[in-house]
């Protein structure tokens, strides 16, 4: 039989009520679905913290700059390192190379980025940021720093954010067997 939870603790992961300026009335007034049965289940306790996490995104860099979150990874990843390559970026990113290769186009149709031929192996190519690509970069990187802060890590400690990155970290980061 499945172990009862104390009731303090499956309150936790009852939906609270929201005081989202986008719900309609017909939305607030709907009950709050007990989701204590999941609460186990990281997959989807990251799924809903991601809806919230993107709205952030969307809101300070995904309209105004016109980057999809992968996109900002990027340029980010790109800013912060020395002679990128495209399977670099596919590893750091876990996407498949022929899907990063269609990114890299579109942010070089862009005028973002340009792929140059490493000196010493002909056969590499690195990914650098143009000028305007750096300044995008360094615009959204210093959004990207404090736009989380502000809304939906707000009602969260300094120690309880650095515990909640360091531990997604963790898992995002540590080899496992599928």
């Amino acid at each position: 039989s499945p172990r009862k939870e104390s009731s303090a603790a499956s309150d936790v992961y009852k939906r609270q009520p929201t005081t989202d300026p986008e719900k309609t009335d017909a939305d607030k007034s709907t009950p709050a679905l007990d989701e204590s049965r999941l609460q186990h289940v990281l997959g989807y306790l990251l799924a809903i913290a991601d809806v919230p996490s993107r709205k952030t995104f969307f809101k300070y860099i995904g309209k105004p700059l016109s980057l999809r979150p992968v996109e900002f990874s990027m340029l980010t990843l790109i800013a912060g390192n020395t002679d990128v390559t495209q399977k670099q970026l596919s590893q750091a990113l876990a996407i498949p190379a022929p899907n990063v290769t269609i990114m890299l186009d579109r942010l070089e149709q862009r005028e973002i980025l340009v792929r140059e031929r490493s000196e010493t192996d002909r056969r590499s190519q690195y990914i650098r940021l143009t000028p305007a690509g750096r300044t995008l970069a360094d615009k959204a990187h210093a959004i990207s720093l404090r736009m989380e802060e502000d809304s939906i890590l707000k009602h969260l400690s300094t120690g309880e954010r650095t515990m909640l990155r360091e531990l997604l970290y963790k898992v995002a980061r540590t080899p496992w067997k599928a």
